[in-house]
């Protein structure tokens, strides 16, 4: 994994960084994995716009991922590692040995022709799932469910992994990516390893336009508009908008927006760091 920074031929290449696509295997995607994805614009069932700054976009197609790497005792065998354009991870097409093909997150180091299993009895290297009563402390994970056979919902984004910090009982205390201590059950599945193109984080767009193509319209700050259109709008000259908040009035930078007396706050040891 590495970026490519570009010669500033043109305007948009000169602060142009990109990945430099290194780890993909093939630009084919396996056909029986792909559904179509239609593009909203930002309107609801009825038409009306009700998130701005979201329009047009080059056309995308989705590839079904499986979060819940449920085929247990079934190896599979690493085909391919292939880009996805819904995601910053990059993605690997996982061939069964009674033939299923499904495509997982690539972990960081995963190798096309490696074996891959999921289950119990199952050794904690890169790219295996495993319950996480059985994963080694101090292993990194990612892929991970909060609900037994929910299907992974936390690190799965470029070089996000969560570190197994303690086990008691029947709940596991996993440091996650934002830095909050949580417990999770130990019934719950999670993926060896961390998530590869960690190198995500360095890229630069370089030019408006890149910002069109993935779908994203001009963003207008709040401080340039009106009193009528934002919280922050109006003033003679330029105003500097007052305290930072949102269109609808809710404090930005350190307001808390968690509900106080939400159920999963038994579960969260350490809150995230500011």
């Amino acid at each position: 994994m590495a970026v490519r920074k570009l010669k500033p031929n043109t305007p948009g290449q000169r602060f142009k960084i990109i990945s430099a696509f290194d780890t993909l295997t093939t630009d084919k995607p396996e056909k029986s994995l792909l559904k179509g994805k239609s593009k909203s614009g930002g309107r609801n069932n009825r038409g009306k716009m009700t998130m701005r700054y979201i329009g047009g976009g080059h056309k995308q197609r989705y590839r079904k991922i499986d979060f819940k790497r449920d085929k247990h005792g079934v190896p599979g065998t690493v085909k391919s590692i292939e880009y996805d354009p819904n995601r910053s991870a990059r993605i690997a097409l996982v061939v069964y040995a009674d033939g299923d093909k499904r495509y997982i997150l690539a972990p960081n180091g995963l190798k096309v022709g490696q074996e891959l299993n999921s289950g119990s009895n199952v050794a904690p290297e890169v790219g295996n799932a495993l319950f996480l009563g059985d994963i080694p402390l101090g292993t990194i994970v990612h892929n991970i469910e909060l609900r037994p056979g929910q299907g992974g919902v936390m690190a799965r984004s470029a070089g996000a992994f969560a570190q197994l910090a303690a086990r008691e009982g029947k709940y596991v205390t996993l440091k996650m990516p934002s830095g909050e201590i949580r417990m999770v059950l130990t019934t719950c599945i999670a993926t060896v390893g961390m998530i590869g193109n960690s190198d995500h984080a360095l890229e630069r767009s370089g030019k408006a336009g890149r910002s069109r193509w993935q779908g994203r319209r001009p963003r207008t700050r709040g401080v340039a508009m009106n009193p009528v259109d934002h919280p922050m709008g109006g003033g003679e000259g330029r105003a500097s908008g007052g305290h930072p908040r949102s269109r609808n009035g809710v404090p930005a930078k350190g307001y808390k927006t968690r509900t106080p007396k939400k159920a999963s706050n038994k579960y969260i040891v350490e809150r995230r760091k500011k």
